[in-house]
């Protein structure tokens, strides 16, 4: 399943192809999953074609021509074909009809002529339609059917027999075609010596592959839908597959459908390899010891799914729509059982863990800071203060979520933590996603405990601070003095080092990976695990969050602050040239009345490299999708492909919303807007005369961002165009209006988290979305949903139905693979719920999987290959 593409695929273009989708191994490709599948092609003769009804039928080429279009470059070619021995199997009287393929490609038609010669058999899937009074069939699929002796095929009236029957037997034994081919010059007869390939060696088995249903993939304009299956079909093949999982259950079978060979030319198949395994028994065995179960045998068998290597077969060549559902619930339980069984031994793993013990003392610090705040804390922060004081009095680690929306008070939670763990001796480490807000958080923090006694060091580590103030700040924590450090991802260096440290508090959990909070772990010099507390403003819904991270305790804060007004959204067509206006009018009030307003721009330049709409950039991704992401999978990451790092830096869109075409092909939207494009304009305009614009992206260095934060504040340049950089933790509680271009492009959650930049000094506040969606559009439905609640919960529940699980979990920012593409949080919750309680049966009788490798080894997978999960093993 590791085994890439490249070494396979002899067909560089379409490895990269491929790759600009995320598919890069087997694996990959495996688990690219089609979007849906068609339905079955009928069978019926000419007589009984209805036009724009699709149909399939077999027949023999009677004549073929090639008729240069001289108006036009190019050429027609036209084929008659005859279908009366196929009328006869289905007792209606013979007919004939026109094949119509047109090019500008001598070559093509070329090829074309070679395979309609006179006397070819061929099945034919196609449209109807008509064309001078005659029927016909214009670019129809094709498939030339090999020569068969007389006598020697099985006959189409037990094949039309099978398929109204739905079962798809053939009977009988004689071959209506052994007649009619002897009636024209031998088809068999290749032109210059050339060696003749066929499609299929029977009518029957021609007739089975076209009338099957058929997957349909989220392609682009580089590959089409049916390329990537013809790939992932040739690389089955290359696995064992050499016939197509039929409705009775088996791998293969009397009757099935049989894959054929990839060509040498698309698929390294190597000298003599065609030949071997070419039974179904030995396909079979071969396909399931390439691609073993991961489910135990017994919850396999308790929940009636398929083996792993049949689902893969089902859902790539699916004998039927039914068959294809039935693979895809396989495989989604298989990703709830093995995240299920992930988490749950990472909860264990953690409660065998040392930890310092950090008990409440008389007097304590903590008690004290509450005393000194200059307002009451609401019961929630009063709750959960109280759980974390009792957690951290265990010697095993506290693993704590917090959530909360913005301004609900997580830093003071936080920060009484922290001075619990400074009242026993020991270092607490806060670590925040961004230079900027490290620094507010430090400043905040120095302000809080600065009445406090004893005095409380608190310590900024930032990997921008000069290298004298740095080397202090790294001296200061190596020292094991007990007191707090502010870090930014400057506390996952190898030269810091906080021997007593006893708690980590991470703000802003999606924008950490496992492999992160894991290093400081390692921080300790006595083999302890810190006890771990994440908080994130990014609203999760209560049952999710309970599935889900099933690692973790979880606390929410509901409550709001007194004072803060709800802010007002406003969803805005980008066309409505007046209602701009009116929007920028307003902006210019407030800012005359000493307000401040955020312009918020995907994109940081107008010519940055994969930034077109429909690209699948993903704001730190390493698909996707994809990404799927889709109501249906968490591929979001099926639907398009991993952007590198750079592109990644220069676009905002966590994770940008595709469309697709009913051939699973992108559809070209409009550009995104960019910061330096739109701070450009806007100075131009007359509401905006005299007043001063500043820019903020990803890519401005951190003394850069802190200067053009501290002017924003101070209101020199009272008007701020930049990137989504402003939304988390940026906390300017003068700054009234907010104006989000292509908001018609991002997620809910992500939207709620740029719309709590606003309002924070109590004063009324604006969200301008602006958009560029279609009237009555899935995108029009998103930002009504923000643009009527303000309820984060709600906001979470809508996105996870809108787009699954990605966005709101994380995995999009978190930059890691997720191995999740098709379980979905909300509409499969009793699944993951029957999934923990197997997997926690399972962990009590086999704690190590030690009886089960092959889950063994996917939890492991799963473990490395999903940051979003809160895992600290």
């Amino acid at each position: 399943m590791g085994t890439t593409l490249a070494s396979l695929v002899t067909n560089k273009r379409r490895v990269s192809a491929l790759k600009s989708l995320g598919i890069v191994t087997v694996g990959d490709a495996l688990t690219y999953y089609p979007f849906r599948v068609t339905e079955p092609v009928p069978l019926r003769a000419i007589r009984e074609a209805a036009p724009g009804q699709q149909m399939a039928f077999a027949a023999v080429i009677r004549d073929m021509r090639v008729v240069p279009m001289n108006a036009r470059r190019g050429y027609r070619l036209e084929a008659t074909v005859d279908d009366a021995d196929f009328a006869r199997s289905r007792r209606v009287p013979g007919s004939t009809a026109r094949l119509t393929f047109f090019s500008y490609r001598k070559s093509y038609v070329d090829w074309v002529s070679v395979r309609l010669r006179a006397g070819t058999s061929v099945v034919v899937s196609g449209m109807p339609g008509e064309y001078m009074g005659q029927l016909q069939f214009t670019h129809p699929e094709i498939l030339t059917v090999a020569p068969v002796p007389a006598g020697a095929g099985a006959g189409l009236e037990g094949y039309a027999r099978g398929a109204a029957s739905g079962n798809g037997a053939f009977a009988g034994s004689a071959d209506p075609y052994a007649s009619a081919q002897s009636a024209y010059p031998p088809a068999a007869t290749a032109p210059s010596g050339a060696a003749l390939k066929y499609d299929a060696d029977t009518v029957q088995e021609a007739l089975t592959r076209v009338c099957r249903p058929r997957p349909v993939y989220h392609a682009s304009s580089r590959i089409s839908s049916e390329h990537i299956h013809e790939t992932i079909l040739g690389l089955l093949w290359m696995m064992g597959a050499r016939t197509s999982s039929t409705p009775d259950g088996q791998l293969a079978g009397a009757g099935a459908a049989g894959i054929v060979a990839p060509a040498t030319d698309t698929i390294a198949v190597q000298n003599g390899e065609e030949k071997s395994g070419t039974t179904a028994e030995s396909g079979a065995e071969a396909l399931s010891q390439s691609i073993p179960d991961v489910l135990p045998e017994s919850v396999r068998k308790a929940k009636n799914l398929m083996h792993r290597a049949e689902a893969f077969l089902a859902i790539h060549d699916p004998a039927s729509t039914a068959r294809f559902k039935e693979a895809i619930e396989t495989l989604r339980y298989e990703e709830a059982f093995v995240s299920q069984t992930s988490l749950l031994k990472a909860r264990s793993h953690a409660h065998k863990s040392a930890a310092h013990s950090c008990p409440l003392v008389t007097d304590s610090l903590r008690d004290q800071f509450i005393a000194s705040l200059p307002f009451s804390l609401t019961a929630g922060q009063q709750q959960v203060i109280h759980d974390i004081a009792a957690d951290l009095a265990h010697d095993w680690p506290m693993q704590r979520l917090l959530q909360g929306e913005v301004g609900s008070g997580k830093t003071v939670v936080a920060l009484a933590a922290m001075l619990q763990a400074v009242d026993a001796g020991y270092q607490a480490v806060l670590v925040a996603p961004t230079q900027v807000l490290a620094e507010q958080h430090a400043e905040t923090i120095g302000r809080m405990v600065e009445q406090l006694k004893p005095a409380i060091p608190v310590t900024l580590l930032t990997g921008g601070m000069k290298l004298a103030a740095r080397r202090k700040a790294l001296a200061a924590a190596s020292s094991g003095e007990p007191g707090i450090i502010v870090a930014t991802h400057a506390a996952f260096s190898k030269t810091f080092q906080a021997p007593h440290l006893a708690l980590v508090v991470i703000d802003e959990q999606h924008r950490f990976g496992v492999e992160q909070r894991e290093s400081l772990n390692a921080k300790t010099d006595d083999g302890t695990t810190p006890h771990l507390l994440v908080m994130t403003a990014t609203p999760i819904p209560r049952t999710a969050a309970m599935t889900w991270f099933g690692d973790l305790d979880i606390s929410w804060l509901t409550e709001l602050p007194g004072g803060r007004k709800p802010i007002r959204t406003v969803v805005v067509n980008e066309a409505d040239a007046a209602t701009m206006c009116r929007m920028f009018a307003h902006i210019r009030a407030r800012v005359d009345a000493g307000e401040r307003a955020y312009i918020v721009c995907p994109r940081i330049d107008a010519d940055d490299e994969g930034n077109e709409g429909g690209s699948g950039v993903s704001a730190a991704a390493g698909s996707a999708r994809g990404r799927a992401a889709a109501s249906g999978s968490s591929a979001r990451t099926a639907a398009g492909g991993r952007a590198t790092r750079a592109a990644a830096d220069a676009i905002g869109i966590d994770d940008p919303y595709e469309t697709f075409d009913e051939n699973g092909e992108t559809v070209a939207r409009p550009p995104l807007h960019a910061v330096a494009e739109i701070a450009d304009r806007l100075q131009k305009l007359p509401q905006f005369q005299g007043i001063r614009f500043a820019t903020l992206t990803g890519r401005d260095k951190d003394d850069v961002k802190t200067q053009v934060m501290a002017d924003f504040a101070g209101g020199e340049t009272p008007i701020l165009v930049s990137t989504t950089v402003i939304e988390v933790g940026v906390d300017v509680k003068q700054a009234s209006c907010i104006v989000i271009f292509d908001a018609d492009r991002y997620g809910l959650s992500q939207l709620h988290q740029l719309r709590g930049r606003v309002g924070r000094g109590g004063t009324n506040s604006w969200a301008f979305l602006i958009s560029r969606a279609e009237p009555g559009s899935p995108a029009e439905q998103r930002l009504e949903v923000i643009h009527h609640s303000l309820d984060g919960a709600e906001i979470a529940q809508a996105d996870l139905e809108f787009r699954g699980a990605g966005d709101v979990l994380g995995d999009a920012q978190s930059g890691g693979k997720s191995s999740l593409k098709l379980l979905r949080v909300v509409k499969d919750a009793d699944m993951i719920a029957d999934a923990r309680t197997r997997a926690e049966q399972l962990l009590a009788a086999d704690p190590e999987l030690a009886d089960e490798v092959q889950l063994a080894g996917a939890v492991l997978d799963f473990t490395r290959g999903n940051e979003t999960f809160l895992t600290s093993s």
